[in-house]
């Protein structure tokens, strides 16, 4: 899959995509297997967002580059599964952050599993040296775009 045909190599949007679509496959399935039937892989960029210690609202939505009210009927979607919860938040009672409930940490916890997995898998097929150099890239590459954003 490295070649897209008349437009030369994928780009690194396209490459990030793809792996990001297959790890959400994998984590998916993974969830179904165990029993977590009602997962589907839209919630997952909630789970990749969420702090532990609970996240607003308005900030999962800029992280995900989605409306706030796209994010709101996806945390209560997830809410009515028992996969999260709306707490005060206790810098400002007039907010709400959302958690993971027990149910949300075991789905974090085999979603983990799946994801170092198939890293391992990948690492083995590249090789474990220009696999963590690959990730040091992309997390510099991520930085170095949030410098920006700072700025």
């Amino acid at each position: 899959m490295s070649d897209s045909g008349q437009l030369g190599p994928l780009m690194i949007g396209a490459l990030v995509t793809i792996i990001d679509h297959e790890g959400r496959r994998r984590v998916t399935a993974a969830l179904h297997s165990q029993g977590f039937l009602d997962f589907r892989s839209t919630y997952q960029e909630v789970f990749m967002l969420t702090r532990a210690e609970g996240s607003r609202i308005t900030e999962l939505a800029e992280l995900a580059q989605i409306t706030r009210q796209s994010m709101s009927e996806l945390v209560a979607e997830l809410e009515r599964r028992g996969y999260v919860e709306r707490i005060p938040d206790p810098t400002d009672r007039r907010a709400v952050l959302v958690r993971r409930t027990a149910r949300g940490w075991q789905v974090n916890a085999i979603a983990r599993q799946v994801v170092e997995e198939a890293q391992r898998e990948w690492a083995a097929q590249v090789g474990e040296r220009e696999y963590m150099q690959a990730l040091a890239v992309l997390r510099d590459a991520l930085e170095a775009g949030a410098e920006r954003k700072c700025r």
